[in-house]
């Protein structure tokens, strides 16, 4: 993505949701980095503040990616700083709630929806005139290997995935014209928050193997596709050995097989 000789004396930019701590904070310290003018927009403001305090040349905002109103403020806040452009948009908030769907509260239920489906749908739109206007950008959106099959204990957020997963292929189609590559990134459980705070089995089953910035490396390389990544209209970026194995399996084993692996390491 050569976009720093395509405008020059302009630095090509990002902006991660959930950039606070996690995948996020360590996706935005690797573009960092490489000299890219990076904003982390979260509702975590504590946690803001200190990655502002390690790093004053952050952008930082609060974001409820459930608000279209603070996405657009977000957003023009961000941009104000880059003459309009938006190179990345990465979509990366998300919350996940373990356990039996029918013990879960439907508050609990409609706020994950809400953050990791509906949050990452108003992102892209609210995105899309900005991407629109900066040649060769990209936006990412953070699925799950959860989205392979559906995932016991997890229902709701492996139900969000596959929306993720839906709603990227859509885009890479619609925004095509546009100059807008749309991408979803596919890691198994890594060690952040969120596989920290859940009991769900495929934990112990699989493991919980990659890192924050094992995730953040795999959004690099996805917004600095190869020739052969263009050519073939790569959507899809999976994130260990892992999520590639299980992901190329399930699309060439027959569905009883699929289920009976996937009841193994998640029920």
């Amino acid at each position: 993505m050569q976009v720093s000789t395509q405008r020059e004396n302009v630095m090509p930019s990002i902006v991660i949701t959930g950039g606070a701590a996690g995948i996020g904070l360590a996706t935005a310290k690797l573009f960092r980095s490489h000299g890219w003018t990076v904003g982390i927009y979260d509702v975590d403001k504590t946690a803001l503040a200190a990655a502002a305090a390690d790093d004053p040349e952050l952008i930082t905002g609060v974001l409820d990616v459930r608000d279209p109103d603070q996405w657009d403020a977000a957003l023009a806040d961000f941009t104000s700083h880059t003459d309009g452009q938006l190179d990345v948009l990465d979509n990366n908030a998300g919350i996940l709630l373990s356990g039996n769907l029918a013990d879960i509260s439907p508050e609990a239920i409609k706020a994950q929806i809400d953050i990791d489906a509906l949050g990452v749908t108003l992102g892209a739109r609210a995105a899309h005139k900005y991407l629109k206007a900066t040649p060769d950008s990209h936006l990412v959106n953070i699925a799950s290997a959860s989205a392979i099959y559906g995932q016991p204990g997890i229902a709701t957020y492996s139900a969000t995935k596959f929306f993720v997963a839906g709603l990227t292929e859509a885009l890479e189609l619609e925004w095509q014209q546009d100059d807008i590559r749309v991408v979803s990134i596919w890691p198994l459980w890594a060690q952040t928050a969120l596989a920290e705070d859940t009991d769900a089995k495929s934990t112990r089953t699989l493991g919980v193997r990659l890192t924050a910035e094992d995730v953040a490396a795999k959004v690099w390389e996805s917004v600095h596709p190869s020739t052969v990544d263009r050519l073939l209209s790569r959507t899809s970026y999976s994130v260990g050995v892992q999520t590639t194995l299980l992901g190329n399996a399930a699309k060439f084993i027959p569905n009883v097989l699929n289920r009976g692996v996937n009841k193994l390491l998640a029920q």
